[in-house]
């Protein structure tokens, strides 16, 4: 039985974990064409190649469908209840790296804390008769997140699309997304909470803890690991 590793199917991510493996004389690759989600691992024996979407990965890794995975950190914590007995952190992988954070708009000069927060949020319900909505893709992060911070009356709003712009569409009044130059948020007139930084992310690789460990799978994850200079 060969060892899954899983990787992005596609973009930037899929290209900078090529890279990575391929500086350790590994090389990664798709057989067939762009729409096939099959590939092929030269440089070292006993691993098959799976394509997903970076989203799909901790899911796949928390099932024990994969043995491997590269995905982003916060994937892995918002997908994944108790993510730390499900997956091991094997390795940060240097790219990829972006802020998961809470903004509003750049009007509410007077608002620059969570404490600020909370206190808008209480008065907004006192106001307007609803909770002041946070978009977000991130449901378990921020919630935990605002939880930890003593932040309620807030409602979280799933945002698929831009969550930069539900502020300025009006659905919802303050957002928590990833970040990596903040130009976005400026542009949509946001700006960063002083102590909004919810989790700093990056690519890693992860190991699943929930797979079918067999001896020869343990086997080729000591070569693997002995490869990237792992402990």
């Amino acid at each position: 039985m060969t060892l899954k590793l899983g990787i992005p199917s596609k973009g930037r991510l899929m290209e900078k974990t090529g890279d990575w493996f391929k500086a350790h004389g590994i090389s990664l690759r798709r057989t067939g064409s762009d729409r096939e989600y099959a590939g092929a691992v030269d440089g070292i024996d006993g691993i098959e190649l799976v394509l997903l979407s970076a989203g799909e990965i901790p899911r796949e890794l928390a099932a024990g469908r994969i043995d491997l995975g590269v995905t982003g950190s916060d994937l892995i914590r918002d997908k994944l209840a108790l993510w730390d007995t499900r997956v091991t952190e094997l390795a940060l992988l240097g790219f990829g790296q972006a802020d998961l954070i809470i903004a509003v708009p750049s009007a509410w000069v007077d608002v620059d804390t969570l404490d600020d927060l909370d206190a808008v949020a209480a008065a907004f319900r006192r106001d307007h008769g609803f909770r002041l909505r946070i978009a977000t893709k991130y449901h378990r992060l921020v919630r935990d997140f605002l939880r930890e911070n003593g932040v309620a009356d807030y409602q979280l709003v799933d945002s698929q699309g831009a969550t930069e712009g539900t502020v300025k569409n009006h659905t919802a009044e303050a957002i928590a997304d990833i970040t990596s130059t903040g130009e976005t948020l400026r542009a949509n007139h946001l700006k960063i909470l002083s102590d909004g930084l919810i989790h700093k992310s990056q690519a890693t690789l992860y190991k699943s803890r929930m797979s079918d460990w067999t001896d020869e799978k343990r086997r080729v994850i000591k070569t693997l690991k002995d490869r990237l200079n792992l402990d």
